[in-house]
């Protein structure tokens, strides 16, 4: 058998865990799959975007989609977290299939790099373009960094779709270790593309005014962020 192949007991081994933390996230959180006649476009090769308040973010996004659209996405993580413990390097890898990203030393082409093969292999992608969790009450969604934007320049036919989820910050606060129960919402937008001769700035602009659209009305209302930065591929401010 090939090394690199997991085990059979592995498999299983993953699929309880996947079963285990999908049934505990929506009892804590009161969210369900989607059902396949909600979702109005096709598993493969979309990018969600989502806004970011903890760890466990892409485990909501993950489990509001539909199984046959969750046997094709993969969340993007920081590969200097989740490579941090035998335990959380075996969920990562075996039970999400996460791309898994080097953060610290490695070039902004090579993550852009890294997540292209993905979704030409007709993977689908789970990021969040903030780029850090936002901890702040008073920001409703940090800028955007401008990965999302090379993401999508080099690779025009995929799809990118917004998703907010709201209290997810109030479940798993930064810092904290256990979760609080709380009902969670998560709304899904429409797909959406890089236009022919669309400028960073304008893609930039256009994907977080709809992910803030998704958002419930009367959290609209909270001051505006400071106006959009430019950033360099890797995020740092330009």
């Amino acid at each position: 058998m090939n090394a690199t192949q997991p085990s059979y007991l592995h498999r299983l081994c993953a699929r309880v865990i996947d079963k285990s933390l999908s049934f505990f996230v929506s009892f804590i959180t009161g969210v369900r799959p989607k059902f396949e006649g909600d979702i109005p476009f096709s598993p493969e090769k979309k990018v969600y975007f989502a806004n970011h308040a903890s760890h466990g973010d892409f485990m909501l996004v993950w489990i509001s989609l539909p199984p046959r659209w969750r046997e094709v996405v993969r969340p993007v993580a920081g590969a200097d977290y989740w490579l941090g413990g035998r335990i959380r390097r075996f969920v990562i890898e075996q039970v999400f299939h996460a791309l898994l990203i080097a953060r610290n030393g490695s070039s902004p082409q090579a993550a852009t790099a890294q997540m292209s093969e993905a979704l030409q292999q007709g993977s689908s992608l789970i990021i969040f373009p903030e780029g850090t969790r936002n901890t702040d009450d008073d920001v409703l969604l940090l800028p955007f960094k401008s990965g999302i934007y090379h993401l999508a320049r080099e690779n025009p036919e995929a799809k990118f779709v917004p998703i907010w989820m709201d209290n997810i910050n109030r479940v798993l606060p930064k810092g904290r270790l256990l979760p609080v129960p709380m009902i969670c919402d998560v709304n899904i937008g429409g797909e959406m593309q890089l236009f022919p001769g669309e400028s960073k700035d304008e893609f930039l602009t256009r994907t977080r005014d709809a992910l803030l659209s998704l958002a419930p009305e009367s959290k609209r209302l909270l001051p505006a962020p400071a106006p959009h930065r430019e950033y360099s591929q890797n995020g740092s401010e330009q």
